[in-house]
């Protein structure tokens, strides 16, 4: 057999074999796959109609073309982050560490959204950190801190940047929270992700052109998530921005859980399966009455136990 017809054998065995890789990017039923070992990465569609991969997912995939595969299996998942409201869900990403909250002293932020995402982040054990940036803007400052206080009291960790202002300093402050770790980033539009996000990944325009042409076949993709290798190691998931995050998926137990301060109480309710609304010899409400928690924290929980309420499960 000569080259050519050994390199086509190669090629064709290839294209048949199971081969294993990692989603870096994932846009509607476009995924793109990063080959284990190096290489060129391809565009993979899921067999089937339905698609539940998410970027950070290993996949088992087929190769069809020298750029182009299909994804015929899901590796198993350390976790899965992702919103739902009653009639759908959407994925953010699987096998995380962290979850990354950017926030600004201006324009405002939502603290219903800050509050879902630090629940997400409990319910899946995920690290939280909240970022507030633009601290050089002064005199919005003293508010932004303020509303972050009782974040900060419940033992969540706030980092205080200026990503435009003082560039340097911002990336050494989130390298060392970031370094080894798989970190999602969320956040409102606004808040100055992107411009974190090139911050700290030196090329993230050029490989966003480059994923955008891989997912869309050229055609320019603004709304995609994506992961980028950190140069210190570990990786940054870079996801849209958003005004909304439903938690329809929760469960009631999930959920009283994923609020760290409810933890040492719910043993101390005079009934066991206490919804912590309006039972008497709650602890919970007996705590909010006497400014062990804050009602803020008491009134997301009872909004969002309406909204899992609303789930025929």
């Amino acid at each position: 057999m000569n080259r050519r017809a050994t390199k086509a054998a190669g090629n064709a065995k290839a294209a048949g074999a199971t081969l294993h890789g990692v989603v870096i990017a994932a846009h509607g039923r476009h995924y793109l796959v990063a080959p284990d070992g190096g290489g060129a990465h391809l565009q993979c569609f899921p067999r089937g109609k339905k698609s539940e991969v998410a970027v950070g997912d290993r996949v088992e995939y087929q190769s069809t073309s020298a750029d182009q595969g299909v994804i015929v299996a899901i590796g198993e998942r350390r976790n899965l982050l992702y919103r739902s409201d009653q009639f759908k869900s959407k994925l953010f990403a699987a096998n995380l560490d962290q979850l990354l909250i950017v926030l600004a002293t201006e324009p405002h932020f939502s603290e219903d959204l800050l509050g879902r995402a630090l629940v997400a982040a409990e319910a899946n054990d995920l690290k939280p950190l909240i970022v507030l940036n633009k601290i050089d803007v002064e005199a919005a400052l003293p508010l932004a801190r303020q509303r972050l206080e009782r974040y900060r009291a419940l033992g969540y960790t706030v980092l205080e940047v200026s990503v435009k202002g003082r560039p340097e300093e911002a990336r050494t402050t989130l390298a060392e929270h970031l370094h080894g770790h798989q970190t999602i980033l969320l956040g409102q539009s606004g808040m100055g992700k992107s411009t974190l996000v090139n911050l700290l990944i030196p090329d993230a325009e050029a490989a966003t052109r480059e994923i955008s042409t891989a997912l869309n076949s050229g055609r320019h993709t603004t709304t995609f998530t994506r992961l980028y290798m950190l140069p210190e190691g570990g990786a940054l998931i870079d996801s849209p921005g958003f005004q909304e995050f439903g938690l329809y998926h929760l469960t009631e137990g999930k959920l009283e859980r994923a609020f760290p301060e409810f933890r040492p109480l719910l043993a101390h309710c005079r009934f066991y399966n206490c919804h912590h609304l309006h039972e008497p010899g709650c602890a919970i409400l007996e705590a909010v009455d006497g400014g062990r928690i804050a009602p803020e924290r008491q009134a997301l929980y009872a909004q969002l136990m309406h909204e899992i309420s609303q789930i025929v499960r």
